[in-house]
């Protein structure tokens, strides 16, 4: 009897302890297998984290954006993959206790991580925290990207006290990528462009913004590649190809958008000319003005040399040598 009275002290001990350890902050992150790990506990003691942790923060950050935190994935305590989870707002933000402690009078507070476009913490600073959990979600070939060469930070683009992060947003995806691509924000709102102001398309659609193995950050390695994952009906093979068409679609067609249909470089016959010059056709353009006579011909008008060379793309008729049929 004594001897199980015994084993049972020791096991409440041994309760009382492991609580200790989970619930003092110096030691939190590494509680769990949470993506806040106990990288900064040797840099970092319980007494450079302030002593009420989000309660400290909220006293003076209480705006109603500070508190869309707690709707997001990040803000969640009682998921052990959250950051809230572990140091609450200082598992991102860093210790707080130099920040949030007695300041002398015009001395200001001690900084904190800071995140954004207009943050005095470093680009390299900021992602790091990010990544510490994120370097899955990313991918290793986010290092030597363009947008990590160009000293894009994560929060540049992510917002995570909003609610809902716009990028994630179908139709508020794209205005995040304008504030920075506004050569495509024009081309998109030209005539011809593809569906992304509709809402239907987004720009992750064709890039991948974290990393990629081809230009311009293309979900596929080739431009070709990327366009007939969804125009299929233009891939081939052809028994008669069009050597523009198989070698880059760009030669032809304006990505963003166009003031020309199909999303055109140039209307035809100039676009058709700018290749195919004096052998077959003249290299003149053809317009109402150059015939003679001045009657327009139905053959040089409107879809102009597609008119005739309908099969632009390719053709597998016996007789589509000439992209006719």
């Amino acid at each position: 009897m004594e001897k199980l009275e015994a084993a049972s002290r020791i096991w409440g001990i041994l309760v009382i302890c492991v609580c200790s350890i989970l619930t003092w902050p110096g030691t939190a992150c590494s509680a769990g297998t949470g993506p806040a790990k106990a990288s900064e506990k040797s840099t970092a003691s319980a007494s450079d984290y302030s002593k009420k942790g989000a309660d400290t923060c909220l006293s003076c950050h209480n705006g109603e954006r500070m508190q869309h935190i707690f709707r997001t994935a990040h803000g969640q305590g009682a998921d052990p993959n959250a950051p809230f989870a572990y140091l609450q707002c200082e598992s991102c933000h860093g210790p707080g206790s130099a920040h949030t402690g007695r300041q002398d009078v015009g001395a200001g507070h001690t900084p904190i991580i800071d995140f954004g476009r207009d943050a005095a913490t470093p680009v390299e600073a900021q992602n790091a925290v990010c990544m510490k959990c994120h370097t899955r979600d990313v991918g290793l070939q986010w290092a030597g990207s363009a947008h990590q060469n160009g000293q894009v930070s994560c929060a540049d683009c992510h917002d995570l006290h909003a609610k809902v992060d716009a990028v994630s947003v179908l139709t508020e995806q794209a205005d995040v990528c304008y504030e920075c691509h506004m050569k495509e924000r024009a081309d998109n709102l030209k005539p011809y462009a593809h569906p992304v102001r509709q809402g239907i398309m987004t720009c992750t659609a064709c890039h991948n913004p974290h990393h990629s193995t081809g230009d311009a950050l293309l979900n596929r390695n080739t431009v070709n590649e990327l366009c007939w994952s969804c125009h299929t009906e233009l891939r081939g093979p052809y028994l008669f190809e069009h050597p523009p068409v198989s070698e880059d679609c760009l030669l032809c067609h304006e990505a963003h958008g166009s003031i020309q249909p199909a999303m055109l470089t140039q209307r035809p016959p100039l676009l058709c000319q700018s290749c195919h010059s004096q052998r077959g056709h003249p290299s003149v353009s053809f317009t109402k003005n150059g015939l003679a006579g001045n009657n327009p011909s139905a053959f040089v008008v409107n879809g102009s040399c597609v008119n005739c060379h309908s099969q632009i793309h390719g053709s597998n008729h016996p007789s589509g040598a000439k992209l006719m049929r």
